[in-house]
């Protein structure tokens, strides 16, 4: 985290006000009500007003063109409640990480991340913005696990000064992305350390991998981290349950070593078969396929 004051344009800062209006008086609600408020308030207003509604569904009408109208409106609502849902728990990351005590992760990468640590290996967690991506490493972390991560920062300054925080208040180490962030990130790994990447963010620099039946540019920096610090490469999922508060966590087999563009498109298909299988949890608002 920088200790210099964040700097935006005037409207970067009204929003943001707008934002931490809304954000402070959801958290004085108690922690369900808060949640399920906030997920209703991104569904009918936040997400219309902003045009995610919009964005979704002309995502899901390109990814998923035999889809009825009804279905992408169902799915696109879903989507902004989930998102919803999922911001204010990582803002009430103390609440979170206190009902995720108890849950108990599945996969066949648990044996294979027990070992990693008992062999000082780095292990290197992927995952995408899917149900709550946060919620595996708080399962993990109760588990003894010492999970950092690199995050990319919000475009806001403003916002991103107090919702890194969510990220950074807690667990492993945790840098922003960048020159200074990932030299940091990179040392964590050369030490042993594990650390959570997000790989589903449009990377105009990135390869062209398939995701979801369409080309992708994608960053390459799991592939190429995990190949430099011979770090295992694990995919987790949070998979928010029916009752819109609790997760199934699932730690997978690693991903084989491999050139760096067969990696990301095993890390893309992985993502992908939970995309399919729950598509209201994934975040359909962002411009994934632009190239």
């Amino acid at each position: 985290m920088s200790d210099q004051t964040p700097t935006g344009s005037t409207s970067d800062r009204i929003a943001d006000r707008v934002l931490r209006g809304l954000i402070g008086a959801t958290m004085r609600m108690p922690y369900e009500r808060r949640v399920r408020f906030m997920g209703a308030t991104l569904r009918r207003a936040i997400g219309p007003l902003a045009g995610y509604r919009r964005r979704a569904d002309e995502n899901l009408a390109m990814i998923y063109p035999q889809m009825t109208v009804d279905r992408r409106r169902e799915v696109a609502d879903g989507f902004c409640d989930n998102f919803g849902r999922t911001l204010i728990e990582n803002y009430s990351w103390q609440e979170l990480s206190a009902r995720l005590k108890s849950t108990k992760p599945t996969g066949d990468g648990l044996n294979a991340i027990a070992k990693a640590k008992a062999n000082g290996r780095p292990v290197i967690f992927v995952t995408g913005h899917f149900g709550n991506h946060e919620a595996p490493r708080h399962v993990l972390t109760h588990m003894g696990y010492d999970v950092g991560g690199l995050y990319r920062p919000m475009t806001n300054p403003y916002f991103n000064d107090h919702y890194a925080k969510t990220m950074t208040s807690w667990g492993g180490p945790v840098f922003a992305q960048g020159k200074r962030g990932t030299i940091g990130f990179a040392r964590h790994l050369k030490a042993g350390g594990m650390g959570t990447l997000l790989f589903d963010v449009a990377a105009s620099a990135g390869q062209p991998i398939d995701f979801l039946g369409r080309p992708a540019n994608t960053a390459t920096s799991a592939a190429d981290l995990a190949l430099k610090f011979d770090a295992l490469v694990v995919p987790y999922f949070g998979r928010r349950t029916s009752d819109g508060f609790g997760f199934e966590i699932t730690v997978e087999s690693p991903i084989a070593s491999d050139a760096p563009q067969a990696m990301m498109q095993e890390m893309s298909d992985r993502l992908g078969a939970m995309v399919h299988d729950t598509p209201e949890q994934w975040f359909w608002v962002h411009r994934r396929w632009k190239m």
